[in-house]
């Protein structure tokens, strides 16, 4: 009696899954689709995407010397010095999304105090 009930459900469930991966990749192919990945391509160029961590604003030695010690603790990190009239910042990192810089932001703090997450491009 198993195998007799076992085949039919076996070929309706191989039916389902096949069914399934055909019509994922009708989407992929669809003009819609393809018209806001190529606009959202654009617009990830121009604006840009991700997040940094600013670790500090204000005058322009100390934020050299900011700088300088992030450099020293964590050297395989992205450092950015950014002069915005009349102060500079201190921009670290580049993560992909929020969570990922949130979590080296708690890092961060320890030594630097103040830090805060940012969005790329702004």
């Amino acid at each position: 009696m198993k195998n007799n009930l076992f085949i039919p459900i076996f070929l309706c469930y191989l039916l389902a899954t096949v069914s399934s991966l055909t019509a994922q990749n009708t989407t992929s192919k669809s003009e819609a689709v393809q018209k806001l990945l190529d606009k959202k391509t654009r617009y990830n160029s121009t604006v840009g995407f991700g997040y940094s961590i600013q670790i500090y604003y204000g005058n322009e030695t100390t934020a050299k010397s900011k700088n300088a010690k992030f450099i020293i603790l964590y050297p395989t990190i992205k450092t950015k010095l950014v002069w915005d009239n009349p102060d500079w910042k201190v921009q670290v990192g580049n993560y992909k999304t929020k969570l990922e810089a949130d979590r080296a932001n708690l890092i961060y703090k320890k030594e630097f105090s103040g830090t805060i997450v940012i969005p790329l491009g702004k």
